[in-house]
């Protein structure tokens, strides 16, 4: 008997040591269009060359909001192993939709988070994201809006209005949400927060939605907190263009910064070893056709094998 337990505990290490050491690669979640049929993903091995998966169809069709878009989709995976994802439901609801996976094929029912719905003059909920914070073991769900009288200096007619701050909600288990906070007030109108934890502190790549005199390029912020408060912006990651929707990951010890160069209706990515010397790689990648703004992120390969096969 006591051969067969010492059997059975070696069985298991060995099988959680496999599954440690089981090798990554890399997802991309994204909308096509204005995000009427839901989400794509996007595969690579290598951070640079990625391919569509399922034949570039869709794996979510949206049935959340009352526009029922799939704009903008985030999908992190948390420590238990199962997939969250948000996402922008409409250009002009109060509220971000929301599902959960544990394989990226099959999904739970959708949901309607209403973030702003308490707020009488706020126009829209733009971009959401989703980062885990391990020490508070909650979640932080953010997004940019923009509610109308707020932030006089920066109103510019010629945006039509639209004088974004980032927002915030906490949750621990996406039913129940905290009250929702301001994030972010950098002094301009700034959209598309993507959020990082990185040895001990957090980093915010942002848009710089200025219009007059034109900004529309990236930066980086910091904090101690998840919540902030979060430095002024540190360093341009962007060139002369405009972009949107960063999203940071780490490819071979590099920080790689992957956005929407939606004026050229391409993607783009720039990289650092430092997070602050910066370098454009935009030629070096390569998207499916279509992409515009989603989210980046690692998974074990059994689950991009599983993805491959539909």
């Amino acid at each position: 008997m006591y051969r067969i337990l010492f059997y059975l505990i070696t069985l298991s290490l060995f099988s959680n040591c496999q599954q440690a050491d089981e090798p990554e690669i890399y997802l991309f979640s994204y909308f096509t269009g204005n995000g009427e049929d839901g989400l794509h993903l996007a595969i690579s091995e290598d951070g640079y060359t990625w391919k569509a998966l399922k034949d570039g169809d869709s794996f979510l069709i949206p049935t959340a909001g009352k526009d029922k878009l799939m704009r903008d989709p985030c999908i992190i995976q948390t420590p238990d192993g199962r997939f969250h994802m948000v996402w922008t439901v409409s250009w002009n609801e109060k509220g971000i939709g929301y599902a959960w996976s544990d394989d990226l094929i099959h999904w739970s029912d959708q949901k309607y988070i209403p973030v702003m719905e308490h707020e009488p003059n706020a126009r829209n909920c733009w971009a959401p994201e989703v980062t885990y914070d391990p020490d508070g073991r909650q979640y932080m769900i953010y997004w940019a809006t923009t509610i109308d009288g707020l932030f006089p200096d920066t109103y510019v007619e010629s945006d039509r209005g639209y004088n974004h701050r980032m927002y915030y909600v906490t949750t621990s288990d996406f039913e129940n949400f905290s009250s929702t906070h301001l994030l972010y007030e950098p002094g301009f109108n700034v959209i598309d927060a993507n959020i990082v934890r990185h040895e001990g502190e957090y980093l915010m790549f942002l848009k710089d939605e200025t219009r007059e005199p034109p900004a529309k390029n990236l930066h980086l912020a910091r904090s101690a907190n998840i919540t902030g408060p979060y430095s002024a912006p540190e360093v341009q990651i962007t060139g002369d263009y405009w972009a949107e929707g960063p999203s940071a990951l780490m490819v071979d010890g590099k920080w790689m910064v992957y956005f929407d160069k939606y004026t050229q209706k391409k993607m783009g990515a720039v990289i650092s070893e430092d997070l602050i010397h910066w370098t454009d790689v935009s030629d070096q990648v390569s998207f499916p056709e279509g992409t515009r703004h989603g989210t980046a992120f690692k998974v074990k390969s059994n689950i991009g094998k599983a993805l491959l096969a539909l």
